[in-house]
C-alpha cells in the first residue's frame, strides 16, 4: 500500500464487485487502490472516473463494504514483479503464490490477503555482464543468474527511458533480490541503483526490442495433425475453440510437454475448479522430455477459477502475458496457454453491464473484440538489442456454449488469431483424439510439411467425408466400389495419422522427421488404386494396412522394429497390387529432392 500520492476517497454505492467512490484530489484510470472493511484492505482497481466518483472494481468479495468506508489511492497501476524466481510457481491472478497464501490462511483462502510475489530471502548466484562505463538501455541486461535449466538474465528495468551509464557493478557472489547489483548514472549524473527484481504495469506491452519479425519459424507441438495440416508458428497466435468435455485441456497439456519451446506459462483465467486442481496437481508429476526432470521447472500457472471474484479473472491473463513477454525479453521462446478466454470475456461482460455500458451482441461489451485483439497482439518474434531472438506464443482456448462457433468471443478470436484448430464434438464422442475437426480447421502459418502433400491428403479427408455422409442415406449397397475404397482410405488417414495416443511415449512425441517419413509413404499408400474386386477384399485389406501403419506408430523412429513394421506395411502394398497414381508420384519425387 505504498504509492506517490495517498490520496483517500469514501464509497458511495455498491453494486456487486463494483464500488462507487467519492475522492479528493487526483485519481487516474486504472489506479490500484484499497477498500478498509473492518481491520482488511481490499485491493481494486480504477476503471472509470467521472468528475469526482471513480468507479472501482474490487479482487475480492465485496461483502461487508459500506457507504462511507475509506478508500486509499496508491498511484500505482497493477504490476507484476519480474525477477528471478518466477519460474515453478503457482500465483493467483494478482500474482501472490498461492502455496504462500495457503500456509497463512489454510486451504479456505481468506480475502485481504496479500504476498510477495517472489521469495525476498532466497540468494541468487550473481555473475557481471556489464562493467563501469558501459552504455544500456531499458531491457537489457547488466549480470546473470542461474534459474533452473535456464541464464536468468538481470535486465535494466522497463521504465527506464534513454541510455544510461553503468557505475558500478556488485562482484560476482550471492545476493538477494532487494540488494543492490549495479548503479547506473543517467545524462543529468542521477544515480539509479538496480536490484534483480523490478514491477511493470501489466496492461502496458514491453516494447525494448529493436525489431519485431514475421513469425516465420514453426513451433514444433509434436502432435502430427497440428504440425502437419494447422501448423502453429513461434511467435504466432493460435486458438482452440470446442465445446465441454471435447478436450481443449488435455491438448494444452499435451502441448506444453512436448513443444519446441523454452517456457511454459499458464494462464487458468476462470476454469472450473475441479479442473484447475486437476492441472496443479498433475504438472509436478509431468516429466519434461527434454530435462527428464519435472516439467514443473520450466513452467509457471497463473491460476484464478470460476469461484475467484470475476475482476481477479481478467487480471490473470494481463498478468501472466507480462511474465511471457518478460522472459521473452532474454532470448527464450515463451508459450502463454490461456484456458478459458470465454471465462475472461464473461468477467468483461459482468463489469461492462454493472457500468451501465450499452451492450454488444449476447450482452458482451461493444469493445470486446478490440480487447481480444489488443491480448493477442502481444505475442510476436523479435529480435533483442543483443541481436538474439525470443519469442511469445499465445494459445487460446474458447469455450463457446454448446459448441456454437458463431457466438461472438470464437468469432472476435477468429479474426486476429493466425490458426485455428476447432475441436468437434463428434469426434470426441467418437473417441478420436486430438478432436480437431480437418475439415473446418485451418492455419496461415507455414508447417513442416510440403504444403502440395497436405492438400492431397486433405482432399481425399473431403471427397471421404461427402461418401461417408451419402452412405448414412443410401447405405453400403447403394455406393460404388470405387466411392468406397476412397471412404476407406479417408477413414485409413483419419485412424493412423490424425489421431495420436498421448498415453504412448513415443506416439505422443512425433517429430518433424518422422512426420515427413510417414506423410510420404501415406501420399503413396493412399494415392495408389488397388486390385480389389469387391467391398469386403476392400475392407479387409484397408483394415489390415491400418493396423499395420498403427503399430508402426508405436515403434521408434528408424529402429529395427521400425524398418521390420515398414516392410510389413511394403508386403501389404505389393499383396493389393498397388500402382501409384501420377499425381502421387510426383508429390514423393518432390518430396525425395527437397
Amino acid at each position: 500500500m505504498t504509492g506517490n500520492n495517498q490520496n483517500t476517497g469514501r464509497v458511495v454505492g455498491v453494486n456487486g464487485n463494483m464500488v462507487s467512490v467519492q475522492f479528493e484530489g487526483n485519481v487516474s484510470m486504472n489506479e490500484i487502490c484499497y477498500v478498509k472493511v473492518g481491520n482488511t484492505f481490499l485491493k481494486s482497481e480504477v476503471i472509470r472516473i467521472r468528475g469526482t466518483i471513480a468507479q472501482i472494481q474490487v479482487y475480492e468479495m465485496t461483502n461487508g463494504i459500506q457507504c462511507g468506508d475509506e478508500v486509499t489511492f496508491t498511484g500505482d497501476m497493477l504490476t507484476a514483479q519480474l525477477g528471478p524466481g518466477l519460474l515453478g510457481q503457482i500465483y493467483d491472478g494478482l500474482q501472490n503464490p498461492l502455496p504462500l497464501l495457503a500456509q497463512q490462511a489454510g486451504w479456505f483462502l481468506e480475502r485481504g490477503i496479500y504476498t510477495n510475489a517472489l521469495d525476498e530471502q532466497k540468494k541468487w548466484e550473481f555473475t557481471p555482464a556489464a562493467k563501469p562505463g558501459d552504455v544500456v538501455k531499458a531491457g537489457e541486461y547488466v549480470g546473470t543468474v542461474p534459474e533452473g535449466s535456464f541464464i536468468h538474465k538481470i535486465l535494466v528495468p522497463f521504465y527506464l527511458l534513454g541510455n544510461y551509464t553503468v557505475k558500478s557493478v556488485a562482484p560476482k557472489g550471492a545476493y538477494t533480490i532487494k540488494e543492490t547489483i549495479a548503479v547506473l548514472a543517467d545524462d543529468r549524473g542521477n544515480e539509479i541503483p538496480l536490484t534483480m527484481s523490478f514491477k511493470w504495469p501489466v496492461k502496458r506491452a514491453v516494447t525494448c526490442y529493436s525489431e519485431r519479425l514475421a513469425p516465420t519459424e514453426t513451433m514444433e507441438t509434436k502432435v502430427r495433425l497440428i504440425d502437419s495440416f494447422f501448423p502453429v508458428a513461434k511467435g504466432g497466435t493460435y486458438c482452440i475453440p470446442g465445446p465441454f468435455g471435447a478436450g481443449k485441456t488435455v491438448l494444452q497439456h499435451t502441448t506444453s510437454k512436448y513443444a519446441d519451446v523454452d517456457i511454459v506459462i499458464i494462464a487458468a483465467c476462470g476454469e472450473r475448479a475441479g479442473e484447475v486442481v486437476e492441472t496443479l496437481t498433475e504438472f509436478p508429476e509431468l516429466v519434461d522430455p527434454k530435462t527428464g526432470r519435472s516439467l514443473m521447472e520450466r513452467t509457471i500457472i497463473i491460476c484464478n477459477t470460476s469461484s475467484m471474484p470475476v475482476a481477479s479473472r481478467e487480471a490473470s491473463v494481463y498478468t501472466s502475458v507480462t511474465l511471457a513477454e518478460y522472459y521473452r525479453q532474454m532470448g527464450l521462446h515463451v508459450l502463454l496457454l490461456a484456458d478459458s478466454t470465454s471465462r475472461w470475456a464473461q468477467a468483461l461482460r459482468e463489469m461492462s453491464g454493472r457500468l451501465e455500458e450499452i451492450p454488444g451482441e449476447e450482452a458482451f461489451p461493444a469493445y470486446l473484440e478490440s480487447y481480444i485483439a489488443a491480448f493477442y497482439e502481444r505475442a510476436g518474434y523479435v529480435r533483442l538489442p543483443d541481436g538474439s531472438k525470443g519469442s511469445v506464443t499465445i494459445g487460446g482456448t474458447v469455450s463457446p456454449a454448446g459448441g456454437n462457433f458463431d457466438e461472438p468471443v470464437t468469432q472476435a478470436t477468429l479474426k486476429v488469431v493466425g490458426a485455428f484448430h476447432g475441436l468437434s464434438r463428434e469426434r470426441s464422442d467418437a473417441r478420436k483424439y486430438p478432436a480437431i475437426d480437418p475439415l473446418i480447421s485451418w492455419s496461415k502459418y507455414q508447417g513442416v510439411i510440403d504444403p502440395k502433400k497436405t492438400a492431397f491428403l486433405r482432399n481425399i479427408l473431403l471427397h471421404g467425408n461427402d461418401i461417408s455422409s451419402m452412405m448414412k442415406v443410401v447405405g453400403e449397397e447403394g455406393t460404388s466400389l470405387a466411392d468406397f475404397i476412397v471412404y476407406l482410405k479417408e477413414e485409413m488417414l483419419d485412424a493412423v495419422y490424425l489421431q495420436q495416443n498421448s498415453f504412448d511415449l513415443i506416439d505422443a512425441n512425433c517429430g518433424a522427421e518422422r512426420q515427413r517419413y510417414v506423410i510420404d509413404k501415406l501420399v503413396r499408400v493412399l494415392g495408389s488404386e488397388y486390385a480389389l474386386n469387391d467391398k469386403d477384399e476392400a475392407r479387409s485389406f484397408f483394415n489390415r494396412m491400418r493396423q499395420k501403419f498403427i503399430d508402426w506408430n508405436y515403434t521408434e523412429f528408424m529402429s529395427e522394429a521400425f524398418r521390420a513394421r515398414e516392410a510389413e506395411i511394403d508386403r501389404q502394398y505389393e499383396e493389393g497390387c498397388g500402382r501409384c497414381s501420377h499425381e502421387a508420384e510426383a508429390l514423393c519425387k518432390g518430396g525425395e529432392r527437397g
